[in-house]
């Protein structure tokens, strides 16, 4: 079993998003996604891949091709394997919690991203 305080594990940076990787399991892996008020992902899907989110602050809006939702504290998405999204973030910081799981997690951008992601691997690499 692996506990992560998703408080102490955000980092927040005004040139991009931060996407921090806390543990790699078979077949996906678990993430802190931190952003900054306005910051933009690019419009991207992972083919091979589901993703979660659940938003714990802040909030913005996620675009993908069934739709746009306002994504608030609270709010749990789905996207289903090769969906492609765009996620804007809105006037706060905002924190959000992701799963990936699938064959491959690698993503496929469409378009170009205004802004593009720093990954940070955890060096003990937690399993």
């Amino acid at each position: 079993m692996d506990v992560f305080d998703l408080y102490a594990e955000q980092e927040f940076s005004p040139e991009e998003r931060i996407e921090k990787i806390l543990g790699h399991y078979s077949g996906g892996d678990v993430t802190v996604a931190c952003w900054e008020p306005g910051q933009v992902s690019s419009d991207h899907a992972h083919p091979e891949a589901v993703e979660i989110y659940m938003c714990l602050q802040g909030g913005g809006t996620m675009r993908s091709d069934s739709g746009t939702s306002e994504i608030v504290p609270g709010s749990f998405v789905v996207h289903p394997r090769g969906e492609f999204k765009q996620f804007t973030n809105g006037p706060e910081r905002t924190l959000l919690f992701r799963v990936r799981y699938g064959e491959d997690v690698r993503m496929v951008a469409r378009g170009e991203g205004e802004t593009a992601a720093r990954l940070i691997f955890d060096e003990e690499e937690r399993q």
